[in-house]
C-alpha cells in the first residue's frame, strides 16, 4: 500500500526558532538551583526537591512559592525540566490558577512563540469547574464532567497502552505541562514518565539517521468519538492560532529537537502517532509498533512517582512521555493539569543527543 499524502503544515524555520530562543530573557538572568536540596530519581530523566533535609544532604529547601515569586528561578526550573524532563515538589500547596501561571512563565522564559498561550483541552467545555485552561484528570470523567466514563465496563487496559505525549494532535502542542491529584486513592494511582532524549540514545546510530528523516500524522480520534457521542464540537482556537479546526490531526517529525537543550528525542507516542508518512502501511506498523515497545518496556529510562498531598510534577512534553498507573479500580483518582503550547516541533540536523552533549562537555571541563 502506497504511503498515504497528509497536507503538511507550513513549519517556521528551523533558525528562527532557535534566534527566538536565543534572543529571548525576559532581562532575567537564571538562578543556581542547585543550591537547593533535591535529588535525580534516575541518571536519566526526573529531579526532586526535598521537602525535608537529610543528613546527607543539609542545602535549604526551596517550595514552589518561592519559585513562582522569583522570575530568576523561574527560569532556572524551566531550563532544569526540560533537562530532566520531569520534576517533582512535595508539599507544594499550588493552586490551579498558579498552575496556569508556572507553566506559562515556563514557556515563555524558554523562548515560546508570543501567541501561544494556555491549552484548553478540545473536550473541556464551557463553564467547567476550573475555566477553560485547566483540564480535570479524572478515572471518572474524560475531562469534563459531561463525558462521564463507566466503570462497570472499563476493562483495565495494559499500562504499557497508557503511554503518551499531551496534545501533539495539536499543530503546535505542548512545552511545558504540571499536574497536582487533588483526590487521592488510599494506594495505587502513581504515574511513570519517561526520557524521550534516552530512548532517542538508546537507539544504533543508523536507526537514529533512519527516523531523522520521517514524518508521522498524530490525530486525536479518541477525543473526536467522545465529542460525537455527545453531538459537541470540540473547543477551538486551542491556545495557538494554528490549533483549531475539528479533525485533531497535524504531521510531526520523528525526532525533535528541544529548543531549550538543543537535545534530540524520539517524538511518537501510542496515544496519538497514527502513521509514518513516508512509508507503507505495514512498514509503519512495524516501526511504529517497536518504538512504542522501546519507550515502555525500557524501564530504565523511565521514573515512577507515587503521589501525596499537594505533591506536584512539572514535565517537558516535548521530551518525555508519560502514562498513570490503571490500578485504582473503584477509587477515585482526580486532579488538575495545566498545559503551556510551545512551537511547533521541528527536527535541528544539526542538534547533539543527550549524552553526546553531556559527554562533549564534561570532556571539555577536564581538558
Amino acid at each position: 500500500m502506497a504511503p498515504v499524502a497528509v497536507a503538511t503544515p507550513t513549519a517556521t524555520p528551523v533558525e528562527a526558532l532557535k534566534a527566538g530562543v536565543d534572543a529571548l530573557n525576559l532581562g532575567v538572568e537564571a538562578a543556581d538551583l542547585s543550591v537547593y536540596g533535591q535529588f535525580d530519581n534516575t541518571p536519566s530523566t526526573g529531579t526532586e526537591f526535598r521537602s525535608v533535609p537529610t543528613k546527607s544532604d543539609s542545602r535549604p529547601l526551596l517550595t514552589i512559592k518561592e519559585v513562582l515569586a522569583d522570575d530568576a528561578k523561574l527560569k532556572a526550573l524551566g531550563r532544569l525540566v526540560s533537562e530532566r524532563a520531569v520534576v517533582f515538589f512535595r508539599d507544594a500547596e499550588i493552586t490551579p490558577e498558579e498552575q496556569k501561571v508556572l507553566v506559562d512563565k515556563l514557556g515563555k522564559f524558554g523562548g515560546k512563540p508570543a501567541d501561544s498561550t494556555l491549552h484548553i483541552h478540545p473536550l473541556t467545555l464551557p463553564g467547567s469547574q476550573h475555566g477553560d485552561e485547566i483540564s480535570i484528570i479524572s478515572n471518572e470523567f474524560l475531562f469534563d464532567g459531561k463525558f462521564k466514563l463507566d466503570k462497570k465496563v472499563i476493562a483495565r487496559v495494559r499500562g504499557a497502552q497508557h503511554w503518551h505525549s499531551d496534545i501533539t494532535f495539536e499543530n503546535v502542542p505542548s512545552d511545558y505541562a504540571s499536574l497536582v491529584i487533588r483526590t487521592l486513592p488510599e494506594v495505587g494511582g502513581d504515574t511513570l514518565w519517561a526520557s524521550a532524549y534516552e530512548a532517542y540514545d538508546r537507539l544504533s546510530a543508523p536507526t537514529q539517521k533512519y527516523l531523522e528523516g520521517l514524518t508521522a500524522v498524530h490525530k486525536g480520534q479518541g477525543f473526536i468519538d467522545f465529542a460525537n457521542k455527545l453531538k459537541v464540537e470540540v473547543r477551538e482556537h486551542r491556545g495557538s492560532p494554528q490549533n483549531v479546526g475539528q479533525d485533531l490531526e497535524t504531521v510531526h517529525p520523528v525526532i525533535r529537537t528541544n529548543p531549550v537543550t538543543g537535545w534530540k528525542g524520539l517524538f511518537v507516542n501510542r496515544g496519538f502517532t497514527k502513521r509514518i508518512v513516508e512509508l507503507s502501511s505495514s512498514e509503519s506498523d512495524a516501526i511504529l509498533e517497536f518504538l512504542y515497545d522501546h519507550v515502555a518496556a525500557n524501564h530504565d529510562i523511565q521514573v515512577r512517582f507515587r503521589w501525596e498531598p499537594n505533591s506536584l510534577a512539572i514535565w517537558d512534553n516535548r521530551s518525555s512521555f508519560h502514562a498513570p498507573t490503571p490500578d485504582v479500580d473503584s477509587a477515585t483518582r482526580e486532579g488538575t493539569r495545566s498545559v503551556s503550547i510551545g512551537e511547533r516541533p521541528y527536527f535541528d540536523p544539526n542538534s547533539k543527543s543527550r549524552r553526546a552533549d553531556l559527554a562533549s562537555k564534561a570532556a571539555s571541563k577536564a581538558a
